[in-house]
């Protein structure tokens, strides 16, 4: 599923705000702030496959101005899969629901170093130094806008 913070449930919104604090604060031990006001704006769409009213993986597309030195507007961030469903493609699943929207256009991401492999097999190509955020290590990743299909 896709929409925007507007035509979100608030069942929609719980539930993929749980998944996010289980991955992001328990499991991985970000300690920084999960609520940065992004998932508000309103041309954030968010991202997301369920079973029944439990969310199995999500992320979310914003749109960043700190981007555009590389022609990107838009940044993919908070990709999650839930622990017992990693393995499966979700989160390729949602990757490619995003490129079918936005592929004709540059992105931007940042991605956990150790799941780089996975954006570079969708055209992202790392950039820059490594960084820590909230404590894991990062690589910044640039996709190049591609024609749309015809």
């Amino acid at each position: 599923m896709q929409k925007t913070f507007g035509e979100l449930s608030t069942t929609e919104l719980y539930a993929f705000l749980k998944l996010r604090t289980d991955v992001f604060y328990v499991e991985q031990k970000v300690d920084e702030s999960e609520l940065d006001g992004r998932d508000l704006e309103p041309t954030t769409v968010h991202y997301w496959l369920a079973e029944g009213d439990r969310v199995v993986a999500y992320l979310r597309v914003i749109e960043d101005e700190v981007a555009e030195h590389l022609d990107a507007h838009r940044l993919i961030g908070r990709v999650v899969v839930a622990a017992d469903r990693r393995g499966e493609g979700l989160a390729q699943r949602l990757i490619a629901a995003v490129l079918d929207r936005y592929g004709h256009e540059a992105l931007l991401l940042h991605a956990q170093r150790y799941i780089a492999g996975l954006y570079a097999k969708f055209g992202f190509e790392a950039f820059g130094d490594e960084f820590s955020e909230a404590g894991i290590l990062h690589l910044s990743m640039y996709r190049a806008a591609h024609l749309a299909p015809r």
